[in-house]
């Protein structure tokens, strides 16, 4: 049997999963993967099984190596900023 992983290397996993989300520099994909993230650690958090607990832990490590991988080629190929980017940066400006 699994041991489950402990609170916090969950809580770690976590925070290192949002921060390679946010790294991307396309902004669908950036707010795509926060979301998923943000999904399915809350999937994570419900989970009572510690053998499916287990399971969905060595999944995530394996995708945040993969989601690692892609921002850096989302960075090195990003494109323009979309009108959305924009309109937010403008506001912050006026805000302040």
């Amino acid at each position: 049997m699994a041991t489950p992983p402990t609170k916090q290397a969950i809580l770690s996993l976590y925070s290192s999963t949002l921060r390679s989300s946010r790294s991307f520099s396309s902004y669908n994909f950036r707010n795509y993967f926060v979301s998923r993230t943000q999904d399915n650690f809350r999937a994570m958090q419900e989970e009572q099984d510690p053998a499916k607990l287990s399971s969905m832990f060595s999944d995530a490590v394996k995708e945040l190596a993969v989601l690692r991988r892609s921002a850096i080629v989302n960075q090195l190929y990003g494109g323009w900023k979309l009108a959305v980017e924009d309109q937010k940066e403008v506001r912050t400006r006026g805000d302040t």
